[in-house]
């Protein structure tokens, strides 16, 4: 067992080099996203509608790790920008439907630059972010709520 003292050193800490490379990395992010007129958190979402072109507000939710009530005003915001439709279900009026407008289908041409931009500032090697990003994706699929 290490002794007390080293167990408190800020070098032997894995959350501090995880907590001060995500902010290095949404700083890095910022200046690409203000070009689009996203935070962060509504590019990942809109990332996720790309992909999906409409989806389920808890399966949003459970794809960005976000709780609901954060993802609220994120929709709002979105909405606010004619990005996004929000309706309810016609199957289910519990369930809550987020699906992409035109503009915000023609936003995904522009936002494919962040993306290539960073990748071309060659953080990691190809093999290196491969391994780093399966890492993250292990814990962050772990069992946190013990």
């Amino acid at each position: 067992m290490k002794d007390v003292c080293e167990l408190l050193l800020l070098e032997n800490q894995v959350c501090f080099p995880t907590y001060a490379v995500a902010n290095k990395i949404l700083r890095r992010y910022q200046p690409l996203l203000r070009e689009i007129d996203l935070t962060y958190t509504q590019y990942v979402a809109m990332m996720v509608l790309w992909e999906k072109e409409a989806v389920n507000e808890k399966d949003l939710v459970k794809a960005l790790y976000l709780k609901a009530n954060t993802l609220t005003d994120l929709l709002k915001n979105l909405q606010k920008k004619g990005l996004v439709d929000i309706k309810k279900d016609d199957h289910d009026r519990r369930n809550i439907i987020i699906s992409l407008t035109e503009k915000g289908r023609k936003l995904k041409e522009k936002a494919v630059k962040v993306p290539k931009t960073l990748a071309e500032e060659h953080w990691l090697t190809d093999e290196e972010f491969f391994v780093f990003k399966n890492l993250l994706y292990k814990l962050l699929k772990g069992d946190w709520d013990k």
